[in-house]
């Protein structure tokens, strides 16, 4: 039989009550006499019943975090950030994947599992404003992903357009002339590839370059097959660039893969930038160079905005965080080929977040990082 809330009671000296109120955290209890609860507590090894203390209100203490692809190493490694955050808060997370899915998105926004969880944190790569807007489920949704919605939810997104900027910022200041974008998507304007691409054109335009529109490759995915696909298809063209900024790392793996088997050099004849930093990108025969988003400050912004939501926190207007991200530069990135070193990177630093609501502001902006030193070969 496992120990009680009355054993503790017992060793300590206390009341129940008291117990109670150190393992709830209540306030109002001395140092000295929380000290002597806590002590019978790791004596007696006492673990509290979170689910009944999550029935007791009313919850199951259960939210849930529906993404996209947990194929994608992206995804997978979010996931494992939104457990660590919800289990600083006593949740457990049931993690689902949409296939990417039109229907799937909806059904898992309207109606998904209503009687098991609390509250649901989603990726969503179809659904657009109307369908939130009308969203009958009252149980509290968190939004997490690059797109933006006019909807009445909280929504964590980093800034895709600055990030992709600093991206291409990073090549140019290597002296690169001819940059190349992989995984461009026309379909919707609010959505990350169209984003980046705009980051992509808004960097070149700076610079005072005009963006060449023969260097960008659209891909109907955005794994390893796709960036192989869009980058044999550039050179087939005969459009051979000295750079690549891809949508995302796997893209940009790909890329690299072709670049390998048609007798090319990485990053000597041509550099490559990645985004999402997951972890495959630094392992690889060259090391990846891309933009890091910050996963931990995403997942905790999300469930800390959930949490708070459950707990009857009842803001005006819905929370608008961008979390921050960094360019982290390794082995696919240098300077261009009769360049000995590259120009001093024109960096803006760290932009404070633009955020409305309580949930703490998180720093945005890119942070340059550097990482030196070969990798072990994937």
């Amino acid at each position: 039989m496992g120990v009680s809330l009355k054993d503790v009671a017992q060793r300590a000296g206390v009341s129940i009550k008291t117990v109670s109120n150190v393992v709830n955290n209540y306030p109002h209890v001395t140092p000295h006499m929380r000290a002597k609860v806590q002590q019978a507590i790791d004596e007696l090894g006492y673990r509290p019943n979170l689910t009944a203390r999550h029935l007791r209100k009313g919850r199951t203490g259960i939210i849930a975090f529906a993404v996209p692809e947990l194929g994608n190493p992206y995804f997978a490694e979010l996931a494992g950030a939104v457990i660590d955050a919800a289990a600083r808060h006593d949740y457990t997370v049931l993690v689902d994947h949409t296939a990417g899915l039109r229907e799937r998105e909806l059904l898992v926004s309207q109606e998904f599992r209503s009687h098991v969880i609390d509250g649901l944190i989603l990726s969503p790569i179809h659904l657009e404003t109307e369908d939130l807007v009308g969203r009958q489920e009252t149980s509290p949704l968190v939004l997490l992903g690059e797109r933006e919605y006019e909807a009445p939810y909280d929504q964590i997104a980093i800034d895709n357009v600055a990030a992709a900027r600093t991206a291409v910022r990073h090549l140019l200041d290597l002296g690169r002339q001819r940059i190349a974008f992989l995984g461009s998507r026309t379909d919707r304007e609010r959505r990350p590839a169209h984003l980046r691409l705009r980051g992509w054109r808004e960097e070149l335009l700076a610079a005072g370059r005009e963006p060449d529109e023969t260097l960008v490759v659209a891909t109907d995915g955005y794994g390893r097959a796709d960036g192989a696909a869009a980058m044999a298809a550039l050179l087939d063209r005969g459009r051979q660039p000295d750079a690549v900024f891809a949508y995302n790392d796997l893209i940009a793996m790909g890329a690299m893969r072709t670049l390998t088997e048609r007798g090319l050099t990485v990053p000597r004849d041509v550099a490559v930038v990645g985004f999402d930093d997951i972890e495959e990108s630094r392992y690889g025969s060259v090391t990846l160079t891309t933009i890091s988003p910050d996963k931990q400050a995403i997942a905790r912004l999300a469930v800390d905005s959930l949490v708070e939501r459950l707990a009857g926190h009842v803001m005006a207007e819905p929370r608008r965080a961008r979390p921050g991200y960094r360019l982290v530069v390794r082995e696919s990135t240098g300077p261009a080929e009769g360049r000995e070193t590259a120009r001093v990177p024109r960096e803006t630093g760290p932009v404070p977040a633009q955020e409305t609501g309580r949930v703490p502001a998180e720093e945005t902006g890119p942070v340059r990082a550097r990482e030196t030193g070969p990798s072990p070969a994937a």
